[in-house]
């Protein structure tokens, strides 16, 4: 079923707050192939805050999961994630579209830290595939 086109500009609840570690960060460098040695966090690492924020966004609109297909990611950073970083990440739907009966959304994913200063924007496009007709 098609998701409903008032989403677009919608925000849904920040995510709870989650504390950079340096543990955190040789964990993430390694399941992608990578090391870390120190120092700022690797460029892609906001995934993980995006990712609870998309996850919860698809509990809400009762979406599930496996009929998601990650289509593209940007991260825009006004500062970068560090190791002491507590985050919250906020979604919004920022697009919807529908091309063969699947929906096409974009989403914006900001991430603040505690003073609530922004520090990374993540846009993604996720394809929501069809279900089966009964």
């Amino acid at each position: 079923m098609a998701l409903d086109p008032s989403l677009v500009g919608r925000s849904f609840p920040p995510t709870r707050p989650y504390a950079v570690t340096e543990e955190r960060l040789r964990t993430f460098a390694a399941a992608s192939g990578a090391t870390w040695e120190g120092g700022p966090a690797p460029a892609t690492f906001p995934i993980v805050l995006a990712f609870e924020a998309m996850n919860a966004f698809l509990e809400a609109e009762q979406v599930e999961l496996r009929r998601i297909v990650h289509g593209e990611q940007r991260f825009a950073y006004e500062r970068p994630v560090v190791p002491g970083d507590v985050l919250t990440t906020t979604l919004s739907v920022a697009s919807l579209r529908q091309i063969g009966g699947n929906d096409i959304i974009g989403t914006r994913s900001e991430v603040h830290d505690e003073t609530g200063a922004l520090v990374c924007t993540a846009g993604a496009t996720l394809v929501h595939r069809a279900g089966e007709q009964a």
